[in-house]
């Protein structure tokens, strides 16, 4: 997979910034739709990149904030961009939305802080762990679409070993001993782990059960290259996937991974763990 920018990532800059320029102008949602013949709901979506923005209503709106023509340039560029297709759009009928979202976000990310109580984060799984985990599955899916929802988990995984991304990694012991697909299967995935945690780039810790009672969502904390884009807290759950990205929610949050960090297993112990796992097993 090679290196492209995420229209996610560029869409939520843009609203954000459409934001901005609105109340640096002192207008109201209500305001400021009415100038484009929309609703402050619409507009709304638009500043927090559930929408997109079609180029007349952005022009229209870049002249009510009085955007002078260097920063008009620059987000007439951006909005462009973010009307490109990302690179996952070839997986759109097999993806739900909420997951696009994510993917987009993920693909242009520097850093994930990851912690997962369940199951081995989709980043790190094998085809075979991946393979059985959506076998496994309520109710379970045909197996072409497991065979696509697999391809994109392993294009996914090029972000790690060739993009570098950065991977602070928190699993709970409960992760590394559940047998999703058997035992041959979690050896497998026990030695991939341990291969990953060997990258430059991944921090890899055991959460051990004598820390106690740890009653958390799994969760991922995405941190970005620019500086304008700020963080954001991936929550999956039954239902879909829930999005934070207020400041409170963001330092919360990495408050939460860090003590969570420091009860686990560095990541020295935590690797001689999982290959004691193995010889175990073996």
């Amino acid at each position: 997979m090679t290196q492209k920018f995420s229209p996610t990532v560029r869409r939520r800059r843009l609203g954000a910034e459409l934001r901005r320029l609105r109340e640096r102008a002192g207008l109201t949602l209500e305001q400021a739709a009415r100038h484009i013949d929309s609703s402050h709901s619409r507009l709304s979506r638009i500043e927090t990149a559930q929408l997109g923005i079609k180029a007349p209503d952005l022009r229209a709106l870049l002249d009510l904030y009085q955007v002078v023509p260097e920063e008009r340039e620059k987000l007439v560029a951006l909005a462009r961009e973010a009307r490109q297709r990302g690179w996952w759009h070839v997986y759109r009928d097999t993806v739900p939305e909420w997951f696009e979202v994510y993917v987009g976000l993920e693909s242009e990310a520097a850093g994930l802080g990851i912690y997962e109580s369940q199951f081995v984060h989709g980043l790190l799984q094998t085809e075979e762990y991946a393979r059985a985990m959506y076998r496994a599955g309520v109710p379970p899916l045909p197996e072409e679409e497991v065979e696509k929802h697999i391809r994109l988990r392993m294009e996914r995984q090029a972000l790690v070993v060739e993009q570098a991304l950065r991977l602070r990694v928190v699993l709970d012991e409960a992760v590394v001993r559940r047998a999703i697909g058997g035992k041959k299967v979690l050896i497998g995935q026990l030695q991939h782990l341990l291969q990953v945690a060997d990258l430059p780039n991944v921090s890899l810790q055991v959460l051990p059960f004598e820390a106690g009672a740890v009653v958390l969502s799994p969760f991922t904390i995405l941190d970005f290259p620019d500086p304008e884009d700020h963080s954001v807290i991936y929550i999956e759950h039954q239902a879909g996937a829930s999005y934070a990205e207020r400041p409170a929610e963001v330092r919360n949050c990495s408050l939460i991974f860090d003590s969570l960090r420091a009860a686990a297993w560095s990541p020295a112990q935590s690797a001689q763990f999982i290959a004691d796992l193995v010889k175990e097993m073996t």
